[in-house]
């Protein structure tokens, strides 16, 4: 069914849309993601898509702390998204499932989460800012999963809106081939709606949400605009398309449904991004946006085959997109809810499921059972009897189910590939304040962690102290004010500290020797390592080279359990080491006092050694800082960030305003957003995302160490 226009499509305003899931066929289901930068816009086009589409009767506002997706209390404080919300609506005959992302770097792991289990994605984009760092991100975790986009470039109504300038920043920094399917009508404070440039209408948006869009003639001023828009937009599809092109080699006549099919084609074959623009706040552009989704963005149909490994024969298989195929779905959520406990989300990659009914999850090998079967309003509840292919939802009563595992149907056996999220750049000591604090502590931080996989927790042996690790200094502290809010636990918390790693520069070979006798029998382990420097970001990998029967295999998993141990402290400043390959080649054992704990110890021991003789360096996160600030402020906000370690790698100036984009340690960066805006009167914004571990100067690696050896 092709989209005829916004009047057709539009629910009247308090019209109930409620279908269930199995009324629609798979062909008219879209699984979207909400990604953009923060400030964007994501929630408030989220909270307009919710109104036109009849899911709610009420429009959301994020600065009044009344939007449906941003429930949370933290959330509703700060006018942030903090946590990725889902939702379902209706429009045109096709159920839609949202999930509104947010756009904040401290978590990024719900974009990662969510960006896994979508088939298509609206990139937000803000007119006056353009693509900023964040966008670059999400970007790349939509690259990395290979999601079809459409870009909608809001807040067109702002002064400085740059329409051309801003696809212009997607194809240079974004690297991507996008096709400007709309023209605005007016600029700025005049912005008053689009010409859609397929079907050669312009529409007019009210202000009011309640008042429903005009068609108008194009205005004059645009007309001969639009006729080169429309040829260059026909143009670029030809160039990528076939069929297309073969229709304008041959001059022939070029439909409405030609353009949408090759958009389609393309877009789903992520190979252009349809260019369209508006007003979430002020209720411009939003109905062409869902328009642009329907039409443009696939269905789990349009996805290849899924393949997943078969863990019994080790071979892949590929499930298809059909309610008929093998029950398998992905969990890429877990939430602990206050009133209903323990909720599971998962996508339905194929078949169907029937609440009540045994699964079994491939990734942990064990047997549940399905309870309540929940479709989700961001915190409110719809329950169902039965989710189908390509549905997004919720269940109760999987206790021993986790983010990215892979459930299957009973008697099935297959995996999904899982979710890899990022290391934890910064940690804080926490303490309960009271004996009772201290026993609902763990429960606490055990569920958050359950929720969120960049939320760390670890014990330091040598002082007793619970140190948590997170993605910045906004996610510890949302965190902490859960802690507070939901359990009721009472912490007192130590300054935010980088989470330093360590690494070794040069291959080494080390012994390792467990010895020790006493009556009866004794403990002796013996092995010999090499370790060798890995690439950055390679984490750990273990080999067994041990030829000859020197040691019996049954110790070689003690061996690396040893050495795994040894990495979290094994580094000489006590930073756990990462990027090594640690190979066992040689070593003895005793037929009798031989054990699995003595060469466990002679696996560690041999660790700590190489790594000392290895010449190790000490690693730090570094952080892609993006300034914008007036010109007049340029020469002091340069200065600051060259006094904290940052290397400038480019400025791009914009009429009065300059963008300063700079790599700068993590270290150096806490309080940068207060000293920013006391250098620039107020005046300049940054957004910070983590880009890579770097090699910590000499000098600074000394004054570290010197302090360590001082505590």
């Amino acid at each position: 069914m092709v989209t005829t226009g916004i009047k057709e499509s539009r629910p009247k305003s308090g019209q109930a849309v409620n279908k269930v899931a199995r009324s629609f066929q798979l062909d008219h289901v879209r699984n979207i993601g909400i990604i953009a930068h923060i400030d964007a816009g994501k929630t408030t086009t989220t909270e307009r898509i919710l109104f036109y589409t009849g899911r709610t009767y009420k429009v959301g506002e994020v600065h009044d702390g009344t939007t449906v997706m941003d429930w949370m209390v933290q959330e509703r404080e700060r006018g942030i998204t903090i946590t990725s919300a889902a939702t379902t609506c209706h429009w045109n005959e096709r159920r839609i499932n949202i999930i509104d992302t947010p756009g904040h770097v401290d978590f990024t792991a719900e974009v990662e989460r969510s960006l896994r289990v979508l088939d298509g994605g609206v990139v937000v984009l803000d007119a006056v800012a353009g693509v900023e760092a964040q966008s670059e991100t999400v970007w790349r975790q939509a690259d990395k999963y290979g999601v079809p986009r459409i870009c909608f470039i809001n807040k067109m109504d702002r002064v400085g809106a740059d329409y051309e300038r801003t696809i212009g920043m997607i194809e240079e920094r974004l690297k991507a081939k996008t096709v400007m399917i709309q023209l605005p009508i007016g600029k700025e404070s005049l912005f008053s709606g689009v010409v859609d440039l397929v079907r050669k209408k312009a529409w007019s948006f009210p202000d009011e949400v309640t008042e429903d869009p005009a068609e108008i003639e194009i205005p004059l001023d645009l007309r001969e605009m639009v006729e080169q828009a429309r040829h260059d937009m026909i143009e670029r599809l030809g160039e990528q398309d076939d069929q297309l092109m073969l229709k304008y080699v041959d001059n022939s006549e070029i439909s409405e449904e030609d353009i949408k099919a090759a958009l389609r084609r393309l877009t789903i074959a992520n190979r252009i991004v349809p260019i369209v623009c508006g007003s979430a706040l002020r209720n411009k552009g939003i109905q062409l946006v869902l328009d642009a989704v329907v039409d443009y963005l696939p269905s789990p149909l349009d996805k290849p085959p899924l393949k997943v490994m078969n863990t019994e024969t080790g071979e892949e298989v590929t499930r298809p997109a059909s309610d008929d195929a093998p029950f398998t779905a992905l969990a890429f959520k877990v939430v602990s809810d206050p009133f209903v406990g323990r909720l599971v989300y998962f996508r339905v990659y194929s078949g169907s499921i029937k609440v009540g009914a045994q699964i079994y999850n491939a990734s942990r090998q064990n047997r549940e059972r399905l309870g309540r079967l929940l479709l989700m309003h961001a915190n409110k509840r719809e329950e169902i009897d039965e989710v189908d292919t390509g549905c997004i939802a919720a269940t109760l009563g999987l206790k021993n189910t986790f983010t990215g595992d892979t459930l299957c149907g009973a008697g099935q056996s297959v995996l999904l590939e899982d979710i890899k999220f990022p290391e934890p750049v910064i940690s804080m000591a926490v303490e309960p304040k009271s004996k009772a604090d201290q026993d609902k502590l763990g429960d606490a931080m055990g569920k958050l962690a359950e929720e969120d996989p960049t939320f760390k927790i670890r014990t330091n042996e040598e002082t007793g102290q619970t140190i948590i690790s997170g993605m910045g200094e906004l996610h510890l502290e949302v965190l902490i004010d859960r802690m507070m809010r939901e359990f009721g636990v009472q912490v007192s918390v130590g300054n935010p500290q980088v989470a330093y790693k360590e690494t070794i520069t040069i291959p080494v070979e080390a012994e390792g020797r467990f010895i020790r006798q006493t009556g009866g029998h004794g403990q002796y382990g013996h092995c010999w390592l090499k370790l060798e420097p890995g690439e950055r970001n390679s984490g750990f990998i273990f080999v067994n080279a041990v030829r000859g029967g020197d040691i019996s295999r049954q110790y070689i998993p003690a061996i690396e359990a040893g050495v795994r141990e040894a990495l979290d402290t094994g580094g000489v400043s006590g930073y756990p080491l990462v990027d090594i390959k640690v190979s066992v080649f040689d070593g003895s054992e005793h037929d009798v006092d031989s054990s699995e704990m003595a060469f466990k110890m002679a696996g560690s021991i041999a660790l700590k050694e190489g790594v000392a003789k290895a010449k190790p360096v000490i690693l730090e996160p570094i952080m892609r800082l993006e300034c914008v600030t007036p010109s007049s402020f340029m020469g002091e906000v340069i200065g600051d960030l060259n006094s904290r370690r940052g290397q400038i790698q480019g400025i791009e100036t914009h009429g009065e305003t300059c963008v300063i984009h700079c790599f700068i340690p993590l270290a150096e960066s806490f309080g940068y957003a207060t000293t920013l805006r006391s250098l620039t009167q107020g005046r300049a914004t940054s957004s910070m995302d983590f880009q890579q571990y770097s090699e910590v100067p000499a000098n600074i690696r000394e004054e570290m160490l010197a302090k360590s050896k001082g505590r």
